[in-house]
């Protein structure tokens, strides 16, 4: 049988993450990674594939079945995924919740167009997260779902730390408060603020002779990002940093508590404790590549979103062997 060829744009972490996955599924091989950086300033650990400047990528419409777009949700892939969505079937990670169907919307558009399929907003949260949401509630109509994110690393609020004047390295980790979600587990089903559900700390290098009382005041006040959080600010030095907050850590889970038709209190969870976000990411995105690829051989066209995938066109094994095997 002949394999499943993946290009990658993007060879970032993302990026890096999906050409690991990609060995570990045997019917799949990588074919390219594309980028906008000079093509001989990126090294990657497959020797059998190229790496190409993303302005040749339609020169491997014919060679490519899937591309995986690793790029980032603010800028990358809004215009990236309707122009790749036009010549090749396509799965991307775009996570900014809000926006989700106006980018659904533009990229069915481009994939119809192109007679491709386009899996979007691919990952953990969006992605299975968002079935175990979907499940919760059908199961259990009467309810209420809570989503905690964490103990994990959030990249955006470590940028925006890393932004303020007088800080040289910094992370952030958010954290779900216990309380919160022993009331949530016991069926209480609680209305929780946004302070009452989560926690944020940060780990700070400050720059040498930098105010760290402003930088501390600078950040518990930050709107959208701290402000509506309680916040505890650590600094340390670079030697601690650096052994201990490089990592990207994250998590989280999702609870459907609420009552069957005899009135019997249920509760439904599912969980995630990932040792990297972007690890874990990138081999959801690869499995949802071989369901694209075999949407796209029936004949599929257009966008689609975890909701519209069979579980079963993840595996790489047939139905009756998962018949036998899982169910």
């Amino acid at each position: 049988m002949s394999k499943i060829k993946v290009g990658i744009v993007g060879y970032g972490n993302l990026g890096r993450g999906a050409e690991q996955a990609i060995t570990q599924n045997d019917d799949m091989e990588l074919v390219a990674v594309f980028t906008r950086r000079d093509p001989s300033s990126v090294v990657i650990a497959t020797e059998s594939a190229q790496v190409c400047h993303l302005d040749d990528v339609l020169q491997f419409k014919n060679d490519i079945d899937v591309i995986l777009l690793c790029g980032g949700s603010a800028t990358d892939l809004p215009e990236q995924v309707p122009a790749l969505a036009k010549h090749f079937t396509t799965v991307d990670s775009f996570d900014t919740h809000a926006l989700i169907p106006k980018f659904f919307d533009e990229v069915d558009v481009a994939a119809q167009a192109g007679g491709n399929v386009s899996i979007i907003s691919v990952g953990w949260d969006p992605g299975l997260f968002s079935l175990n949401r979907l499940l919760g509630e059908t199961v259990l109509p009467q309810g209420e779902t809570y989503t905690f994110w964490g103990e994990g690393l959030s990249q955006g609020h470590s940028d925006a730390v890393r932004r303020i004047e007088g800080v040289k390295r910094g992370v952030q980790y958010t954290l779900p408060i216990e309380e919160a979600v022993n009331r949530v587990r016991s069926g209480e089903n609680p209305q929780l603020t946004t302070r009452e559900k989560h926690a944020r700390v940060c780990y700070i290098v400050a720059d040498e002779g930098a105010d760290q009382k402003v930088i501390e005041e600078t950040i518990v006040t930050m709107p959208n990002y701290f402000a509506d959080y309680d916040t505890t600010v650590h600094f340390i030095d670079e030697a601690t940093f650096e052994k201990e907050h490089t990592g990207m850590p994250h998590g989280g889970f999702v609870i459907r508590s609420g009552e069957s038709a005899q009135g019997d209190k249920q509760i439904v969870e599912f969980s995630l404790k990932l040792g990297s976000n972007p690890g874990f990411t990138s081999s959801v995105l690869v499995a949802y590549a071989r369901a694209a690829h075999r949407l796209t051989q029936k004949g599929a066209t257009g966008a689609h979103t975890v909701f519209d995938i069979p579980f079963g066109l993840l595996s790489p094994n047939d139905p009756a062997e998962l018949r036998k095997r899982l169910l």
